[in-house]
């Protein structure tokens, strides 16, 4: 593994990453959840389950199922609030993984919400918990409760407002995780990097709906979820593609990836790095043999830095 750092090395928003690969919000939990199953250390990067200002119950069960074409969940952003992700998790990240980035992912309901969060995180970072994150990931899929509901990201206002208020609060690095279905995904991206996002990651969960239909009932206790996995992948390689063309800052795409080939659609199509989630919930040594993947590609044809690779697809439409 350590032979491929220098070729798998990413500058991404500021950070250096020793590889690409990096555990997507939602399935890396806050991270010591997964020390004894996931080789943490040989990652990229972690992004952490969802921290919001209050602590949230989250949506009744059963909350994840699987389908033909990957998983469906409905977690309902279920986390213990930052105060007690601060007093209960951050230490872990401080002491651990000096060599992986740490991304938090930030959660609210009012624009206002997101840089509450952050600027009580930051104050733990910059102080007894240092080292314990290096950036954020704003989940703008949020319904903004005090606007009718409309997610962050499909109203440009909000949108503005809740990243200008986010960068405010913050010298480290931002990240703004996108939906795939916003009318003009590249417009969305434009407007989060022109209010100060370092990073745009793509994309977000699919809303879906799975029947059991012995039950005649869906799945889920929710009803709806969001839908990951296999199914995602062309979705999330496209809107890759869409916003590279647009912006000119770091993306992270997500969705769908489980080998070496699928990472390597989405750096071709414009993403410097690369989240894995779903597949590690059901092998977590996946991300492990998608490093050694892209380190063995990257022998095979002749290529010192993977960086390089980033946005070579060979097609305009």
């Amino acid at each position: 593994m350590n032979a491929g750092r220098g070729v798998l090395a990413v500058q991404a928003a500021g950070l250096e990453f020793q590889n690409p690969v990096v555990l997507a919000a939602g399935t890396a939990a806050y991270g010591h959840e997964l020390a004894d199953v996931v080789a943490l250390d040989a990652l990229g990067g972690l992004v952490t389950k969802a921290v919001s200002p209050e602590p949230r119950a989250g949506a009744p069960s059963p909350r994840v199922a699987e389908f033909d074409g990957g998983m469906i969940n409905a977690v309902g952003l279920a986390n213990p609030g930052v105060d007690a992700v601060i007093d209960h998790h951050l230490p872990w990240l401080a002491r651990t993984l000096p060599h992986v980035r740490k991304l938090a992912n930030v959660v609210g309901f009012a624009v206002e919400e997101f840089a509450e969060v952050i600027a009580k995180l930051d104050a733990a970072v910059n102080g007894p918990q240092a080292g314990a994150l290096d950036g954020y990931e704003l989940n703008v899929s949020c319904p903004n409760v005090k606007a009718g509901g409309m997610e962050f990201g499909a109203d440009a206002a909000s949108l503005v407002e809740v990243v200008r208020r986010a960068r405010a609060a913050t010298k480290r690095a931002i990240f703004v995780k996108l939906s795939p279905t916003l009318p003009d995904i590249a417009r969305s991206a434009e407007i989060a990097v022109e209010a100060g996002a370092d990073a745009i990651t793509l994309v977000n969960t699919i809303p879906g709906l799975v029947i059991d239909v012995g039950r005649r009932r869906p799945v889920l206790g929710f009803g709806t979820g969001g839908v990951s996995g296999t199914a995602l992948l062309p979705v999330g390689v496209l809107a890759t593609w869409k916003v590279r063309q647009r912006v000119g800052v770091p993306l992270m795409g997500i969705g769908g990836v489980s080998s070496a080939d699928d990472a390597l659609q989405y750096i071709m199509a414009g993403a410097s790095l690369v989240g894995i989630g779903t597949a590690m919930l059901r092998d977590p040594r996946v991300p492990e043999r998608v490093v050694g993947g892209l380190g063995r590609w990257c022998a095979k044809n002749g290529v010192s830095r993977l960086s390089d690779v980033v946005g070579t697809l060979e097609w305009r439409s």
